[in-house]
């Protein structure tokens, strides 16, 4: 479902503050695609995302999709309005390995105070997709206290 958004400067807001992860910075993740209601964020399999088995740690597979979501309800906020997960539920389906990761966070319902987001990860090998995670958040909306973009 196509949604629109209440700020026209979204892709904008959500690079920036993509820019001020520093865990994503130190997992080595990238922003790919930023639609309203819909984030794309990538992670290479490296090395230092790896646990003692050789798949990437469930910690960076659950820090991205859950960052995809967060964006994407970001992407249906006013300027001024923030977005902090208040909820998620996580399967992991399938052990990630590949090249890299791909989170698509989608929103599935949008709200005043609360957004609730569906994201999927995908491990990819040679043009091949591998469904390996699947999450539901809720997104809470904050306001003021410094909570901006």
């Amino acid at each position: 479902m196509p949604f629109e958004t209440r700020d026209p400067a979204f892709a904008e807001r959500v690079r920036r503050s993509f820019d001020r992860q520093g865990l994503l910075k130190t997992l080595g993740a990238r922003l790919e695609r930023v639609e309203p209601g819909e984030v794309d964020i990538a992670l290479p399999c490296a090395p230092h995302v790896l646990q003692q088995h050789g798949f990437v740690h469930a910690g960076a597979t659950i820090s991205i999709v859950d960052v995809a979501c967060g964006y994407a309800a970001l992407t249906l906020m006013p300027p001024g309005a923030a977005v902090l997960t208040a909820e998620l539920k996580v399967n992991l389906l399938a052990p990630a390995e590949g090249e890299r990761l791909v989170a698509r966070g989608r929103v599935v319902k949008p709200g005043k105070t609360l957004t609730v987001c569906q994201g999927d990860v995908y491990a990819l090998r040679g043009g091949e997709e591998r469904h390996v995670a699947t999450l539901l958040a809720t997104m809470a909306v904050v306001t003021g206290r410094g909570f901006s973009d």
